[in-house]
């Protein structure tokens, strides 16, 4: 018979038994109708369930069926235990979702390589040093002559291209009251050629188009931007759109899927680099650098030449610079250039939340560890109560084989029930924790599609999982003893040991997930509570553009109108909101007294600012309307303590470069000025007066407008305020958010990590509690007729409920020594992530460990219950 034949022959099994029972009896009835007794022509044909077995390992295919033989049952064992097994596989699959979760972040952040031409000799230039602070930091900004000159330093060994950070524009094909908000991308003259990419219509940019003599006002427009805006119409070419007061032509269409280097960020129309009005200013460094070596030339000497370069540069730049501290100007720069790969891209996304997804994976990684030891108790509990079956299959001639393979079976189609629940958990969670984090004004856009990356690690963690919590448990089903197991079991005390062992190492990542979900809890709520010195509530702020220049009695017009809307109680001007993400920083010297390191913020508003803001005034007087910029100033509390001792200022003068003397007029108190967990810096609130060099008034562009409403809820009027700023066709909106949404969003990262943190240590806690009850209930079956003697000879029951508990509770206690140790190496690691909360504290300790003995003592009582209802008469009968 053909190999084909047998095999499908091992799923047609009921079949295959009739057609031989059908062939046996027509032999017999040939034989009987020969003349032979019919009895004697059944002796002579052998035993009818004999020969059928022998006709089975002809036509069918032995190892194949006896695996789906295997597979039926396991089957059958999965539904006999129905609620076991549901709960087995929603633990896995939570487990195996969650970190395939945290892995397809990872991917579409860090590890998916942009599609360009040989990605993997992709470098990006970045830079190591101290910050205005002195603190040591990192950035990877260029300046675009900076860029400039490293090129040619390195023509002919490397290929350097350029490209801008992203940046949010508004822009409009038609009036200025139809404008867009769109996603630039400036990049160099000869960025898509040297990345490889071919225009998907029309052309792409070139040198020509980025000369610093005349750079062209080109514009291509990526794939997806094309597909949603334009729905792929070919006529795209050719349009045009304004943008800053410069009419752009639209020459082409990037090829699909490459949206930018920077992940998290979808560039939606690219422009040459000196297009940037800011792109020409040494002192301007917005720009991302990426280096390809030539073949066979070192990253080592190419590192030399461009960190030479830029020290050269850095050195001459600082030739202007005169209200520096001297700590800065000694031995500038303080700062060395070094090549990272950047296959995947480089975004501030990366740097923002890396550390914050390791975090994320340990806390899913550990709770996948804490289902896996669920189990695999669960796996060897079973295995325990089927020892009599198992010796029974020994005895009967099963192979150790194939009994690893029986329990085996089991494990593997609970892991693959678990892989797909997991799965489509896994496809819904990452994007579902995306939107967590991401804001209508800063969206977060990655690519999903499915990759070889996934996928891989999908099946490598199903795989590891199965073996996990299944092999130890059929190793250790499969070398049961017959004898020993068939006169009623043998070394239960072995077997507990084991469970004990897995218990507390349960425990022990179980404290680990409270532990850290309690660090990340506590920074939320402290960085959430911190005082911001300023009232955030019922306060709109609005950036607003102007389409030429206007003075300032035009925009102090605007307000007015504004005033006059029902439901508005003041309004304001600044340059920008506060925890808007702006700031203006610089150092200010004081008349007779040193020089300080110490940086200053800077912020130019309109006299009711204050009152809008709710910022109490402690000393002197307002900002007026007649004060000039450049000449009067209301300083924070903080900026007097910093340069004045404590003294007041009032009537004192300071100074921003060489400029005039800048008299203080007024004290406020402190406000956050650009993040919440940075400290509060001497701040100067200086007049909304754009001046010029000479002291001639100069007309501003935009402004952000604050409105002070009366309504709870400042949100309603945003539709109003809207159509009465654009009244005035001269002025748009760009985007309105409220003062507390800014505040907001400085915390989302912390939101994220303590909502998902708390999410972890919910199921961790749940899973820790079956473990545990499964465990002491198992502990009282293997042990009722010890209980049972026990109780006969008078034993109390809290001696019995000792005996019970005592060696688990001596496993939940090790466990959480242990969680200790790892959960104060974990917080150092996660410093950074923490705010004013240290891993070593008392309080941080405390709940976890309390928590954790408060559900080992609910997850006894069962236990302990069921032991002291056990009858000593029936124990002692089975005895």
């Amino acid at each position: 018979m053909s190999l084909w034949s047998r095999i499908s022959n091992a799923f047609r099994g009921e079949r295959v038994n009739r057609e031989l029972d059908e062939e046996f009896a027509s032999h017999l009835e040939e034989a009987v109708a020969a003349g032979r007794d019919p009895e004697e022509a059944r002796r002579a044909l052998g035993s009818p369930l004999r020969l059928r077995e022998k006709s089975r390992e002809f036509q069918v295919a032995e190892s194949l069926d006896s695996l789906r033989a295997d597979i039926v049952f396991g089957w059958r064992q999965l539904m006999k235990h129905k609620v076991t097994t549901a709960a087995a596989v929603l633990s896995l699959g939570l487990g195996i979702g969650a970190c395939t979760g945290a892995f397809r972040l990872v991917d579409a952040l860090f590890l998916r390589p942009l599609p360009v031409s040989h990605p993997e000799n992709l470098y990006a230039v970045s830079y190591e040093g101290l910050n205005g602070r002195g603190v040591p930091a990192k950035w990877d900004t260029s300046s675009y002559p900076l860029f400039l000159e490293m090129r040619e330093a390195v023509k002919g060994q490397a290929e350097l291209v350029d490209a801008e950070y992203a940046m949010h524009a508004d822009l409009t094909y038609g009036s200025y009251q139809q404008m867009e908000r769109v996603t630039l991308g400036p990049v160099s003259g000869e960025f898509f050629a040297k990345m490889g990419l071919q225009p998907a219509l029309g052309r792409l940019i070139v040198n020509e188009d980025d000369l610093m003599s005349h750079p062209r006002p080109v514009a291509v427009l990526s794939y997806d931007y094309w597909m949603r805006r334009f729905a792929g119409d070919p006529r795209t070419v050719g349009k045009t759109f304004k943008w800053n007061d410069t009419l752009f032509e639209v020459v082409g269409v990037a090829p699909k899927g490459f949206t930018g280097t920077e992940p998290g960020t979808l560039i939606e129309v690219f422009l040459p680099a000196l297009m940037d009005p800011s792109a020409k200013d040494a002192n301007d460094a917005s720009q991302r650098l990426f280096l390809r070596p030539e073949r066979g030339v070192g990253l080592a000497s190419l590192t030399s030449k461009l960190d030479a370069v830029y020290h050269r540069s850095e050195r001459e730049r600082a030739k202007g610079w005169t209200n520096l501290p001297k700590y800065l100007l000694e031995g500038w720069p303080n700062a060395h250039l070094s090549l990272m790969p950047a296959a995947g891209g480089v975004s501030e996304l990366q740097s923002e939340y890396g550390l914050a997804l390791k975090a994320l994976g340990v806390l899913v990684g550990l709770v996948l560890l804490i289902a896996c030891a669920n189990v695999a108790n669960l796996m060897t509990a079973q295995a325990a109560s089927r020892a009599r079956e198992m010796a029974l299959r020994v005895s009967l001639g099963a192979g150790r084989v194939r009994l690893v393979r029986l329990v085996m079976i089991e494990s593997v189609m609970m892991g693959l029930m678990a892989s797909t629940l997991g799965s489509l958990f896994a496809w819904w969670a990452a994007p579902f924790v995306v939107a967590r984090i991401s804001t209508a004004s800063n969206p977060i856009q990655l690519v999903w599609q499915p990759d070889w990356a996934v996928t891989a690690f999908g099946l490598a963690l199903t795989l590891g999982v199965i073996l996990l919590f299944g092999l130890i448990p059929a190793l250790r089903a499969s070398s049961v003893k017959p004898s020993l197991a068939l006169k009623g079991g043998e070394g239960p005390q072995s077997q507990r040991r084991k469970m004990h062992l897995l218990i507390a190492s349960q425990v022990t990542f179980c404290f680990v997930v409270l532990f850290i979900a309690g660090l990340f809890t506590t920074t939320f709520r402290k960085l959430s509570n911190r005082p911001l010195g300023f009232d955030s509530g019922r306060v709109l702020t609005m950036p607003t553009d102007a389409e030429q220049p206007q003075s300032l009695s035009r925009w102090n017009a605007l307000a007015e109108r504004i005033r006059a809307v029902p439901g508005v109680k003041s309004v304001a001007m600044s340059d920008w909101a506060l925890l808007g993400g702006n700031s203006e920083n610089g150092f200010i010297s004081v008349p007779g007294k040193p020089k300080t390191e110490v940086l200053t913020y800077f912020l130019n508003i309109t006299p009711e600012w204050r009152t809008t803001m709710g910022i109490p005034l402690l000393e002197g007087r307002d900002l007026r309307d007649g004060d000039m910029q450049g000449r009067t100033a209301v300083v924070n509390e903080t900026f007097v303590k910093t340069y004045f001792e404590g003294g007041s200022p009032l009537g004192r003068t300071f100074l921003v470069g060489p400029h005039q003397p800048i008299a203080i007029v007024g004290i406020v108190g402190d406000a956050v000025y650009k993040t919440l967990r940075e400290p509060i810096l001497p701040q100067v609130y200086e007049p909304m007066l754009a001046t010029s060099k000479d002291g001639k008034l100069k007309e501003l562009r935009s402004a952000t407008l604050v409105v002070h409403t009366e309504q709870s809820d400042p949100g309603s009027l945003m539709q109003s305020l809207r159509k009465k700023i654009e009244e005035d066709p001269t002025f748009r909106v760009s985007r309105m958010r409220t003062q507390e949404e800014l505040v907001s969003a400085q915390t989302m990262r912390e939101r994220m990590l303590a909502t998902l943190a708390a999410f972890f240590a919910g199921v961790a806690l749940l899973l820790a509690a079956i473990g545990l009850y499964g465990v002491l209930s198992y502990s009282v079956l293997q042990r009722q007729r010890e209980f049972g003697i026990r109780i006969a000879i008078g034993a109390r029951i809290g001696s019995v409920a000792q005996l019970v508990t005592s060696r688990v509770f001596l496993m939940v206690v090790t466990g959480e020594v242990l969680g200790i140790v790892l959960g104060n190496l974990a917080s150092r690691t996660m410093a950074s992530l923490l705010f004013e909360v240290k891993g070593n504290g008392i309080s941080m300790l405390i709940l976890p460990t309390s928590v954790l003995l408060g559900v080992a003592l609910l997850s006894a009582l069962p236990a302990v219950v069921r032991a002291m209802r056990i009858d000593p008469v029936v124990m002692l009968r089975s005895e």
